[in-house]
């Protein structure tokens, strides 16, 4: 059995979650998912829309807001209840905080940022990219059940993940968290900036690269996004340039992303920006270059001058 535990803030699912429920149900076995916090069951019916054994609720008011002490302190009596032969979340900043020290409290396997999984003589072989993704490595878990997974942001589609032909069952689990025990005191979410944004939430993405030639270009694409309801993102050299913050940065050193509709303008396809938006549902590549590696994943591709092309486009979605 194979447990996904879902992450939500402020009364709200993370679309990762999704994508970790996605990956679970294609590695194959019963799948259960799992939601901590406090007041949920709002978010239990929807994570109970998916084909699953069950829902549990783990609610708690020493959960209520997200600290790894309380994370780890619930999960850990969680898994030893339910007995999972792999736990798997999605591989967001939370997760990435507490996972380490739960999987060090259990005595059990971590494996990160898996992008594929795959059955062989009987185990699973996870799939994760090395070397900042010029390389992939199959990584196999040593030592006992349960071994925890991350799945990285993308590599599974969430609306790939399977719906029920009713609800899946929803059971309230009571596991009692010493407040006294959680020595985290949490405040807001850190922000760099108001204008900041967690590109990975994003349904439309125009990204930007060297093709945009300069900085004073950048409104072009702006006024795209804004005709589009999208967001701008960027390649590193624009962000490294300075014409984007670094939180706008999309790649294997930036942000994963798999938005509905990802629009590359004069973005050649360097496998570490690829890595961090192959799993976009649909992929509209511009580029001057017809042999540029873009169009290899791009689902719609225009070989040709964005500064003709774009234009063209606002105009149409301005009509």
């Amino acid at each position: 059995m194979i447990l996904v535990i879902a992450e939500q803030r402020e009364g709200k699912l993370n679309r990762a979650s999704w994508e970790a429920m996605a990956a679970a149900q294609q590695a194959g076995g019963p799948v259960k998912v799992a939601l901590l916090g406090s007041g949920d069951e709002p978010l239990a019916a929807e994570l109970a829309a998916a084909e699953a054994a069950e829902v549990i609720v783990v609610d708690a008011a020493a959960l209520g807001e997200y600290t790894a002490d309380g994370q780890v302190a619930a999960l850990a009596i969680l898994i030893e209840q339910e007995q999972p032969g792999h736990v798997f979340f999605a591989h967001t900043y939370q997760t990435r905080d507490f996972a380490p020290v739960l999987a060090t409290r259990l005595g059990r396997s971590l494996i990160t940022d898996v992008t594929a999984i795959r059955q062989e003589s009987g185990a699973m072989v996870f799939v994760r990219p090395v070397f900042q993704g010029k390389l992939n490595a199959d990584v196999t878990a040593e030592g006992p059940a349960p071994h925890l997974v991350t799945i990285q942001i993308g590599a599974y589609r969430g609306d790939a993940a399977v719906r029920g032909a009713s609800p899946a069952a929803i059971r309230k689990v009571e596991i009692a968290v010493d407040a006294a025990a959680v020595r985290q005191k949490p405040e807001a979410p850190f922000k760099e900036a108001k204008q900041a944004v967690d590109l990975s939430q994003a349904e439309r993405i125009v990204a930007i690269g060297r093709g945009i030639k300069g900085q004073e270009h950048l409104k072009l694409a702006e006024d795209l996004a804004k005709a589009m309801g999208a967001e701008i993102a960027a390649s590193r050299p624009i962000c490294d340039s300075g014409w984007l913050p670094m939180d706008r940065q999309i790649g294997s050193s930036g942000q994963t992303v798999a938005p509905k509709l990802y629009v590359a303008l004069g973005i050649s396809g360097a496998i570490q920006h690829l890595v961090g938006m192959k799993g976009s549902k649909t992929i509209v590549a511009i580029n001057k270059d017809p042999e540029a590696p873009i169009f290899e994943i791009a689902d719609f591709g225009i070989a040709g001058d964005l500064f003709e092309v774009v234009p063209a486009m606002i105009a149409e979605l301005n009509k």
